[in-house]
């Protein structure tokens, strides 16, 4: 830069400065300064402003929670039916339990958020896919889907599992106990059904507490009867497939059990739908629990099947239910008439 160059841009700088300093010219500094404050103000108003909350003790907060979480500890210490893992499977039970306002359901999750594996698709990403005809289900839930021949995509895995959990937590028959493990069954004698024992129920504690009986002083559980389990705790992992896992430890699927067979999505949905059943006397088995028992495949990425096999488990425990009732009713008859 040339030494006339670099003294014209002094003597710029130097009139600017003093442009500036004049009082005249403070003075519209000052009036700018106030006018982009006022329009800073009204430019961040919300209609929140100066909102404030209701005056609050905290322990009103505290027996507000206890109280309704005892309450219904209380009324779902015996019910209906209890539906442990609160995956797809589960939710998809618990959902089509949720049309039968009379039949009383507890749904048992170990996490503190149910949905399992159905937040996302496969290998975290985010659509979900579900072969057909499995996705009316979507239909009846006015859940939108792009329609790809022989399955349909749903944007977000999440739509699906967040709309099926608020219908799940909605309806007054259902109530969901998360952070909740089941540990054992309880596992009472009964000489009318086969192999004469029936699943009664769940032995439940806190999932932290379950998590830790290692490291403390013995922890003793809760119980939750049952006239019918639906057991959906997923394939073999930490506290996955528990129920089966259990029911070979009491020798009441034989000894062991093969595990899930490796991935075929062409056959596997369909054995899962199929192998849905109460396996012993009040307890039946869906989703993926499935093929932990039967050594079917998995199917990956494709979640109809668990759906589909969830609905199946409510009606199978509609019907166990039912056959239960009417076994009570013919009992009472024969108590009357020989009386």
């Amino acid at each position: 830069m040339s030494s006339l160059a670099s003294a014209t841009r002094v003597a710029n700088a130097t009139a600017f400065v003093k442009k500036a300093s004049s009082p005249g010219s403070r003075a519209r500094a000052s009036r700018v300064s106030i006018s982009r404050r006022v329009t800073a103000q009204a430019f961040h108003a919300t209609p929140y402003d100066g909102f404030t909350f209701e005056p609050i003790r905290e322990s009103q907060i505290s027996r507000a929670m206890t109280s309704r979480y005892f309450k219904d500890l209380d009324n779902h210490a015996d019910t209906d039916v209890v539906i442990v893992g609160a995956g797809s499977a589960g939710l998809a039970a618990a959902y089509e339990l949720s049309k039968y306002p009379d039949v009383k359901v507890a749904l048992i999750e170990q996490n503190v958020a149910p949905g399992g594996g159905s937040w996302l698709g496969g290998q975290l990403f985010s659509s979900m896919c579900i072969r057909k005809p499995a996705h009316q289900f979507l239909d009846e839930l006015s859940i939108p889907y792009e329609d790809e021949g022989s399955f349909v995509v749903v944007k977000h895995a999440a739509l699906v599992t967040s709309t099926l959990l608020s219908k799940v937590l909605a309806a007054p028959n259902i109530k969901l106990f998360n952070a909740t493990a089941v540990e054992d069954l309880i596992v009472k004698p009964d000489e009318t059904v086969p192999g004469g024992k029936r699943v009664a129920g769940a032995v439940t504690n806190w999932t932290l507490v379950s998590l830790n009986h290692s490291t403390q002083s013995c922890m003793d559980p809760n119980v939750i009867e049952s006239k019918v389990m639906i057991s959906s705790t997923g394939h073999d992992g930490p506290m996955g497939a528990s129920g089966v896992k259990r029911l070979a430890r009491l020798g009441m699927v034989g000894e062991s059990i093969p595990g899930m067979g490796a991935l075929d999505m062409n056959s596997a949905e369909d054995a899962i739908v199929r192998g849905t059943q109460e396996v012993v006397p009040g307890m039946i088995l869906c989703g993926m629990e499935v093929a932990e028992l039967a050594g079917s495949p998995r199917m990956g990425p494709t979640f109809g099947a668990m759906y589909i096999s969830g609905f199946a488990g409510a009606h199978l425990a509609l019907n166990a239910l039912q056959k239960q009732s009417s076994s009570s009713s013919k009992t009472e008859e024969r108590d009357v008439a020989h009386a």
